[in-house]
């Protein structure tokens, strides 16, 4: 039987104080010690996790990175992962700020700094954030990951290049709840078409004026939900085995993709 590495995760689905840092920083920490008592190796929060999907950046931004010292202290005091979400300021560069999403590990130092690549025009968080330009490549506990952010789901292209690599995606969010049916659809059509993980953790409540119904969720790389919280604050604690290999060769889709192809046909848009 082969070796398979193991990670213990938490998804730490929460309510978010509306622009109030220092609360949601006291919450952050609570969630992290309850973590820990069930042994968790990493623990995942939303999108802008210490603010709410604001797009006042006057109060959000950040250029001293406050929220990576405060979550890297965190982490080396109770020993374990920390994903979240924050925002940087980029003003001097671009004129607009970049939406983060930041993992940690036990010792504090920061694993990945993931930049959402696709700004949701339709609430205008383009006309606020510049959307970035990499994808997240990083390893949890000797697992391939990588992460997105919410709005970043509709977007398949961009999963195919990430699981190239990663086994494991985080998905963190602030989806609302009248589009929840398609926030669970494209969470199952992600972990389908990739052959992989998805981990993937919203707001719940209601904040600055929205509502959220969480939803969050552990999917496996044959779309099965393996576990899911839905519309009350709390933790979805999960031990995730790394068996993708092992499923990707059971039924191996990846080897009839043609991505030449593919790409000569985005070029001409489908046309001779």
């Amino acid at each position: 039987m082969n070796y398979r590495n193991t990670i213990k995760i938490s998804l730490a689905q929460t309510w978010i104080a509306w622009e109030d840092k220092a609360y949601n920083y006291k919450i952050a920490k609570e969630r992290i010690r309850e973590s820990v008592k069930q042994e968790a190796d990493a623990v995942f929060f939303p999108e802008m996790s210490f603010t709410g999907f604001s797009m006042n950046t006057d109060v959000t931004k950040e250029k001293d990175e406050r929220t990576i010292q405060c979550m890297s202290t965190l982490a080396q005091q109770y020993h374990v992962s920390i994903g979240f979400g924050w925002v940087k300021d980029c003003m001097e560069t671009c004129g607009k700020c970049e939406n983060h999403y930041t993992i940690v590990d036990s010792t504090g130092n920061v694993l990945s700094d993931y930049a959402k690549l696709h700004p949701f025009s339709y609430s205008g968080e383009d006309s606020r954030f510049q959307g970035g330009s990499a994808i997240a490549d990083f390893s949890l506990n000797g697992i391939p990951c990588s992460s997105f952010i919410c709005y970043d789901l509709r977007f398949p292209e961009i999963f195919q290049a990430a699981s190239k690599k990663a086994h494991m995606m985080i998905v963190p969010a602030n989806w609302p709840a009248k589009r929840s049916a398609h926030w669970k659809a494209l969470l199952q059509a992600r972990a389908i078409e990739n052959q992989v993980y998805i981990l993937a953790v919203n707001c719940v409540g209601e904040t600055g004026g929205v509502r959220y119904t969480g939803d969050s969720c552990v999917i496996g790389p044959d779309g099965d939900v393996r576990a899911m919280r839905s519309d009350a604050e709390g933790i979805i604690h999960f031990k995730l085995e790394d068996d993708v290999e092992d499923f990707r060769a059971s039924f191996p889709v990846k080897q009839d993709r043609r991505e030449t192809l593919y790409a000569g046909l985005l070029q001409r848009g489908g046309r001779e």
